[in-house]
């Protein structure tokens, strides 16, 4: 029996995930959202690959270079060969939009205690067995509804919801580059910023033409540990510091994440390699959040990372020199905070996604004088 994409879903029981349910119904602003129609998925032409032998290609938007057939698809699912020509299949084709805290990105000196415009493709590059929004990752387009928003249209659909950025998320932007460069180049014609929030799985070349339509880039650094890559993410550690080394040398704000999963990427002289790595290659004004682990998707019997954990991680970074080192997924715990780190006030208050602003004025703490980095509006 030939099945629907609406009966496929229901047979399957695809269901939105946590943090990035579909379209429809999530937000008081959702009217707006409605306006888009739902579409069908359509080729558009990719940027990055090299045509070879036979009508097969060469991806090389990201490190996995996958050679593809005629009429088969990249690792990603969303880029498909036809007829020795590469197209990307979710190009105007977001699955998922919302509106989130800033802090949920989390980026915590980048407009701090704004909203975010937030959308996804379907579709991803690496394939993390603890990913918290697979039932949109690990999927291929006709498995998902999308709607229809041309860059333009996003856009003004941006606009309408009166955030100062839009934040490409939820999934891996890299595997809709086209997508978030064309809506970079729109949004900033109208004053909007534009953020990648990405696992660095990237390329040099696509990275650097990527960069001038970007404001602020938050990466996913999984592990610092090839093993970990290998064995939870599918993927390769090198290339995501390369990344990294790129972002702040091109004077890209950049912020870090780690995900503190118990008996794998926990490891002390692991996170006091990693804390020296961020020193002497990116430099002490880097933030970099410690996140709490919950057991999903293919890591399901392991527990949350304890408390005590994600504290001793944090002041290993801090004893390195980082300068600010958070804790996330732990409301109300004061590593949600951000010091000074000259007077040590606090100068930006958090608890889950609340903010008060303390001893703070526009990046500059008001107790000493100390000008903080970042991007404060």
């Amino acid at each position: 029996m030939k099945l629907n994409r609406r009966t496929f879903l229901k047979s399957t029981g695809a269901a939105c995930a946590l943090s990035a349910c579909p379209l429809g119904g999530i937000l008081p602003q959702a009217q707006a959202f409605d306006l888009l129609p739902e579409a069908e998925i359509f080729p558009y032409p990719a940027l990055h690959y090299e045509k070879q032998a036979g009508r097969r290609v060469k991806c090389t938007l990201c490190p996995r270079e996958c050679v593809v057939d005629d009429m088969e698809r990249g690792y990603c699912g969303v880029r498909e060969n036809r007829g020795g020509d590469y197209f990307t299949l979710v190009w105007g084709r977001p699955c998922s939009l919302h509106v989130d805290p800033v802090e949920k990105k989390p980026l915590f000196h980048f407009l701090p205690g704004t909203e975010i415009f937030s959308l996804a493709t379907v579709g991803c590059n690496a394939n993390c067995k603890f990913c918290q929004n697979w039932q949109i990752s690990q999927i291929r387009p006709e498995q998902e509804r999308s709607y229809d928003a041309p860059p333009e249209k996003l856009v003004a659909t941006a606009r309408n919801s009166a955030t100062p950025a839009i934040a490409h998320t939820y999934t891996e932007p890299v595997i809709f580059y086209e997508y978030m460069k064309d809506i970079g180049i729109e949004a900033h014609k109208v004053g909007i910023q534009n953020v990648m929030i990405s696992n660095g799985y990237i390329q040099k070349k696509p990275l650097d033409e990527l960069l001038p339509h970007l404001d602020a880039v938050k990466i996913d650094l999984k592990a610092f540990t090839q093993k970990f890559y290998t064995d939870l993410v599918v993927g390769e550690l090198q290339p995501v510091l390369d990344t990294l080394k790129h972002l702040v040398k091109a004077g890209m704000w950049t912020e870090i994440v780690y995900l503190v999963i118990p008996t794998h990427n926990d490891a002390e002289e692991e996170i006091r390699a990693m804390s020296d790595w961020i020193i002497s290659e990116l430099g002490p004004n880097v933030p970099v959040h410690y996140s709490r682990f919950h057991p999903q998707y293919m890591l399901k019997t392991l527990p949350p990372t304890p408390v005590n954990t994600l504290e001793r991680c944090r002041q290993i970074s801090l004893d390195a020199g980082i300068k600010f080192v958070y804790i996330g997924n732990v409301p109300g715990n004061p590593a949600e905070h951000t010091y000074c780190p000259s007077c040590h006030k606090v100068l930006i208050k958090r608890s889950g996604y609340r903010v008060k602003f303390e001893n703070f004025d526009r990046g500059t703490c008001t107790g000493c004088g100390e000008v903080l980095p970042g991007i404060w509006g």
